[in-house]
């Protein structure tokens, strides 16, 4: 299984036509990602016939989350299953690092009977070991993570283990900087049987006139007039490296 993190319906499209099981679907992937609109929510699911996990993140930054941010995931995820999505992703930590067991549990029964994955606040949790234990406990039938690693690459000695720790209770799915060039040493490496990633390429705008020194977000992020959107030929070229694979 392939999910292809997804901003627009383009990317969705995109995504089905080249292979991938299922879509991620996001807002804002420079933020590292917040909860999509109603709208885009719609269109995507009316333009593909794959799955769709929708982000319920109501912020970047940090995910300890206060009780009005938490009133508002649960109205999202109204809104996801209302829009037709297959499953939700999310999770929240407690102030000393731990999985907030309780909030995360009661996301995943008002998400019900949409699937719930533990995004990557894992990869910022205090212990590993025991935060598998936690997100379990919650009901998510996946964890998406890098290994608490800059990249899932970086992390797979991690991620090897927790599949391990997990013995097919719950989906261990690595996330963070997968691509063409290093997803078959990381099946390989880890046996995972779920891959996240964006399979994005640079492409510039189409337009033609451009206001120069103006910019709506942070500038070193990325410019107006330059765009990132899923590709064909490499999410393709990661789905064929994982066909040859044996493991």
């Amino acid at each position: 299984m392939v999910e292809i993190c997804a901003d627009s319906v383009g990317s969705a499209i995109v995504a089905e036509a080249s292979g991938a099981g299922r879509i991620e679907l996001c807002s804002a992937l420079s933020e590292g990602g917040v909860t999509p609109s109603a709208g885009l929510i719609e269109a995507v699911r009316s333009n593909t016939g794959i799955k769709v996990n929708v982000l319920i993140r109501p912020r970047s930054g940090d995910f300890l989350y206060s009780d009005s941010e938490f009133s508002v995931m649960r109205r999202d995820i109204e809104i996801a299953g209302e829009s037709g999505a297959d499953g939700i992703v999310t999770g929240i930590l407690n102030r000393d690092g731990t999985i907030d067991i309780e909030r995360t549990a009661l996301l995943a029964e008002y998400a019900s009977p949409m699937s719930l994955t533990f995004h990557r606040a894992f990869d910022l949790c205090r212990d590993a070991r025991k935060g598998l234990e936690d997100v379990i406990a919650t009901g998510a039938e996946r964890i998406l993570t890098s290994g608490q690693a800059k990249s899932a690459i970086e992390g797979a000695p991690l991620i090897k283990s927790m599949i391990g720790w997990a013995a097919g209770r719950i989906i261990i799915m690595p996330g963070g900087g997968i691509d063409e060039y290093n997803i078959g040493l990381l099946a390989t490496g880890t046996g995972a049987m779920e891959y996240h990633l964006s399979g994005r390429r640079q492409r510039e705008s189409l337009m033609t006139f451009r206001r120069k020194g103006i910019y709506m977000g942070d500038p070193r992020l990325q410019s107006e007039y330059t765009l990132k959107s899923a590709d064909t030929e490499r999410i393709t070229s990661v789905i064929m490296i994982l066909k040859g694979i044996v493991f």
